[in-house]
């Protein structure tokens, strides 16, 4: 018989695999000579909740925080964790985090810390949250740290908001637009191309355009298709390589009107992260070994995991920051005033708040900026398809006048 297993290793960290033996108690034994204590044994494909696999899980800052909200209040009524843990599996509606939830209590049940039971699922939990809940064990402060963390990831979840509602008004009308240029193609100019061709005479530069492009789309539209995508995939495998990271994390950066905004995203979140980090005792090199995972943008992850080095040498964070050139001036400024008045983790709250405002500000500009440029765009692109149509029928009935 083969079983599946999940066992701990002296220094608490996860390991799984399979063992062929004939019964549970082999397995349990087997692990126990490794120096290991088994968690979860079940028959290999049984699919017992305990062992998780969320490949690609997908929870969100705002679920997070919304469980982390709900969590904190029950613990204060005075609930064991593994009645909380239960409580909020049930009323969970996300499905990774639900089984994460159900796989932390089952876990806890068995003796484990709540922090060692959420590593176990390290792909729905993150690193940072994880090391506040194993900060608040240790000092005995479990329902702050679960406080901060909601709080953080409110603000979080606030803040991609923002940025998710500028780019999604853009991203719909073009796709509208695709949509009604391949119409046009496909479906009404071919009923024009056949008059066209009867009129015999030269066809504008525009006409001739057109028409060219929808014969492409007509008689090789799946090939261009199956072109256009293995494009965007190509695009996506490159740019999940490291040379793909620096080179598209810089155009996020220099980009025009994005650039700005996107170096404030950052710079909110690092301050944001940071602070509630250190604020909860965290080291401040712990702390940037953690931030700089949680970056979205590979320049700032290199930026903030150099400067991890250089402080743990006794260096003040502010000069690897300013030299590396990433990070606005006043960021810079505000943790160079903490540092000096030993109030780091209230610097950087300030430089969150300040940066965070900054690009819900600029994100309402963006939005009223775009809505001119998207319409004259779009009226760019009706006005060619209709100049393509009508030129012909306009020359023609000139010709005739001329007779």
């Amino acid at each position: 018989m083969q079983y599946a297993y999940l066992a701990i290793t002296k220094d608490g960290k996860q390991k799984k695999g399979t063992m062929d033996v004939s019964t549970k108690e082999a397995v349990a034994s087997a692990l126990s000579r490794d120096g290991l204590t088994a968690v979860q044994i079940t028959e290999a494909g049984a699919g017992n909740r305990g062992v998780s696999f969320h490949m690609g899980a997908k929870v969100g800052a705002q679920d997070l925080a919304v469980f982390l909200n709900q969590f904190q209040s029950i613990l204060k009524a005075g609930v064991t964790i593994i009645q909380c843990l239960r409580m909020l599996a049930d009323q969970t509606d996300n499905k990774y985090l639900k089984a994460a939830i159900m796989n932390s209590a089952d876990l806890v049940e068995r003796g484990e810390s709540l922090s060692n039971a959420m590593r176990m699922d390290s792909d729905v939990y993150p690193s940072i949250l994880i090391n506040l809940v194993a900060a608040g064990e240790a000092s005995g402060s479990l329902e702050t740290s679960l406080g901060r963390m909601a709080d953080h990831f409110e603000k979080q979840a606030h803040l991609k908001a923002m940025i998710k509602k500028a780019m999604t008004y853009p991203i719909v009308v073009m796709i509208v637009a695709v949509v009604v240029v391949i119409i046009m193609s496909v479906v009404v100019f071919p009923r024009y191309a056949t008059l066209f061709s009867e009129i015999g005479s030269d066809l504008p530069l525009v006409t001739r355009a057109v028409m060219a492009f929808s014969d492409l789309l007509i008689k090789h539209g799946v090939v261009t298709a199956i072109v256009v995508i293995f494009v965007v995939v190509g695009i996506k495998a490159y740019a999940a390589t490291e040379v793909g990271k620096h080179m598209f994390g810089k155009l996020a950066l220099k980009a025009p009107v994005f650039g700005p905004m996107n170096i404030k995203s950052q710079s909110a979140s690092f301050a944001r992260t940071m602070s509630t980090l250190v604020s909860s005792g965290m080291t401040i090199p712990e702390a940037l070994g953690i931030v700089s995972k949680s970056m979205t943008n590979i320049w700032f992850e290199e930026a903030l995991a150099d400067a991890k080095g250089e402080v743990e040498q006794g260096v003040p964070l502010s000069e690897p920051l300013e030299r590396s050139g990433m990070f606005p001036t006043m960021c810079i400024q505000m943790l160079k005033i903490g540092e000096e008045t030993g109030a780091v983790e209230t610097m950087l709250e300030k430089v969150a708040q300040y940066y965070e405002e900054q690009v819900e500000i600029t994100t309402a500009n963006l939005t009223t900026l775009m809505e001119p440029m998207i319409i004259v765009v779009l009226g760019g692109i009706v006005g060619v398809l209709v100049m393509a149509m009508y030129m012909p029928m306009i020359n023609m009935m000139s010709g005739l006048e001329n007779l």
